[in-house]
């Protein structure tokens, strides 16, 4: 059993420990911290269940079930906390997630990466695509926010509105990238399909049962810890003296995407650096295509209205990390300065938010 295995199963251990402080009244804190912890081996058996339900159904459904999946834990975390009314929690996630992936897990991979191997490469055909897929993100919620900076007393119900229907668009976009990943275009995708293949998944076909019952056992599991989480985020956040705002936007991404964050990382210290950018990039715009959109409309239905009119100083922070991310990786090449320079910036952000006064 490799060491990654053996953490794991460790740490599904704070799932009954979560479970008891969360009945036993140990305080929120600790119920925090605990179902924090269980969430992450979840993470990865769901992101392992599904990579190995893929094997079987093949490459078309395996990568809308890879690309349906692959954000789920965050997902259930950003559901939870919306049903609970925690709507500024689960915008700064968004923005956490999108600014994470594309600075601290792609930074952490092109500095591990880079200190191996001198120099390494990637696909700078589909790096661009992923550069304009992210262009349109921003500016889809940078709209929704100019106009209620730009026009005062406007209603909430009209940016809802816009919101949704911005929200329609991002996921017909989502989808058309879908198609020219799979199928149009899908030759682009090639080296990163055939990278996955050589990861060591078993040779023997995967037991499709026993996977499913796997990743629905996870799901239903993480729904609960993320109940938990959440319902001990805001007391537990100010004991640790910390904002709403920190807290969604650094703590809970790294709690959702830990399982993908250390999958990138360990494929571009094996020179595989075009997965290690698709897993990194293509998080960031599942998020802003896929995920916030679904939001946006789940809000609508059970009565918790969310729409994409973001803190200005959270749409600069994702502005400023596509700009930087996209410029660093156009040339397709990638070495360890460049991984540093991401990683400060990433840094550099973590401390604004963390600074940054509640109003």
């Amino acid at each position: 059993m490799s060491g990654k295995n053996i953490i794991l199963f460790v740490l599904l251990l704070f799932i009954p420990v979560s479970l008891a402080a969360h009945f036993l009244e140990w305080g929120d804190l600790i119920v925090f911290i605990t179902a924090g912890l269980a969430i992450l081996p979840l993470a990865a058996w769901m992101g392992t269940a599904t990579e190995e339900i893929a094997v079987v159904v093949g490459p078309t459904l395996g990568g809308l079930l890879n690309a349906t999946f692959g954000n789920a834990t965050e997902l259930i975390i950003a559901l939870v906390a919306l049903n609970a009314g925690l709507v500024d929690v689960v915008k700064a996630s968004i923005t956490g997630s999108i600014i994470g992936n594309l600075l601290l897990v792609m930074g952490l991979s092109m500095l591990l990466g880079g200190l191996r191997y001198k120099e390494q490469t990637f696909q700078p055909i589909v790096a661009r695509v992923n550069a304009a897929s992210m262009n349109l993100a921003v500016i889809a919620i940078l709209l929704p926010t100019a106009m209620n900076f730009s026009s005062l007393g406007i209603p909430a119900k009209t940016l809802q509105n816009l919101s949704l229907a911005v929200a329609v668009v991002l996921i017909l976009v989502y989808g058309l990238t879908l198609l020219f990943s799979m199928k149009t275009h899908a030759y682009l995708y090639d080296i990163g399909v055939a990278e996955i293949e050589a990861e060591g998944l078993p040779h023997e076909k995967p037991n499709v049962l026993l996977w499913s019952g796997v990743l629905l056992v996870c799901t239903l599991l993480v729904a609960i810890e993320s109940e938990l989480l959440v319902g001990a985020l805001e007391v537990a956040t100010s004991q640790l003296g910390l904002t709403a705002l920190f807290t969604g936007v650094i703590l809970v991404p790294i709690v959702g995407n830990a399982a993908e964050h250390a999958t990138a990382v360990t494929v571009a210290m094996k020179d595989k650096m075009d997965l290690s950018v698709s897993v990194a990039v293509g998080s960031s715009m599942q998020i802003a295509l896929f995920v916030a959109p679904v939001l946006v409309i789940a809000g609508r239905i059970i009565g918790q209205p969310m729409d994409l009119d973001f803190n200005p100083f959270e749409l600069v922070a994702v502005a400023v990390s596509v700009l930087i991310a996209n410029s660093i990786s156009s040339d397709g090449r990638s070495n360890w300065l460049e991984g540093t320079l991401l990683l400060a910036t990433y840094t550099v952000l973590g401390f604004a938010f963390y600074f940054f006064p509640v109003p």
